[in-house]
């Protein structure tokens, strides 16, 4: 968990591919964003609960059905909308297929409130926290991947869905995968973020920017 004055930042593995489902959060208004709610509606639904949330927004790294299985139900029980960039409609429409191919239960899709654009910023408006979180465009794993950037905490936070991993990179393998294509939106929009910044995975343990830098065999 990440905190600062009002801010929060809490991820939590949600599902049999124990994706990183986020909550980001004021913690005098409530007022949240959640990021990749793919699986466990019931925990991610008593963790916004228990916290008294009220969720504004669900953003998506992408929209394979581990990262937003179950978004369309938490929009409906929390009145939320939903973000998704249009590069990845497709697989969002055949939500349905990717569930029934892997044997997980996924929601039917819900109503896409906007796609998210490059450089598109977020705030929670109840609050002075104005154009906090950035939207980054990282096609490779999929055509519409996008990671979210804050500089807010002590220390900066990469939300990078599946397009970056500890000492790894996301799998091109998929529909819509291009290697060539992940590889540059890593050396081109993630690498020269500070070294410092805290990546937060799609998928198990977290890492730093300098330590992929230097590190990470797909990068050399």
């Amino acid at each position: 968990m990440r905190r600062k004055n009002d801010l929060v930042l809490e991820s939590f593995p949600v599902g049999s591919f124990q994706c990183n489902c986020s909550l980001i959060y004021s913690e005098s208004t409530k007022e949240a964003i959640v990021v990749d709610p793919g699986n466990d509606l019931d925990q991610i639904m008593n963790l916004i609960e228990e916290r008294e949330l009220d969720v504004k927004k669900l953003l998506h790294t992408h929209a394979h059905f581990d990262h937003i299985g179950q978004s369309a139900e938490v929009a409906r029980k929390t009145g939320a909308t939903s973000h998704l960039h249009d590069g990845d409609m497709f697989l969002y429409e055949a939500l349905a297929e990717q569930g029934m191919f892997f044997n997980q239960p996924v929601a039917k899709p819900g109503e896409i409130h906007s796609h998210l654009v490059d450089n598109e910023t977020f705030s929670l408006e109840s609050t002075e926290l104005k154009e906090f979180l950035h939207t980054v465009h990282t096609p490779g794993h999929t055509p519409g991947s996008c990671c979210f950037y804050t500089d807010y905490f002590d220390t900066p936070v990469l939300l990078a869905g599946d397009t970056l991993f500890k000492g790894s990179i996301g799998r091109t393998d998929l529909p819509g995968g291009d290697t060539n294509q992940i590889l540059k939106s890593i050396k081109d929009r993630l690498i020269g973020l500070p070294g410092e910044t805290e990546v937060i995975t799609g998928h198990g343990p977290e890492t730093l920017i300098h330590f992929e830098k230097s590190n990470n065999p797909f990068l050399s």
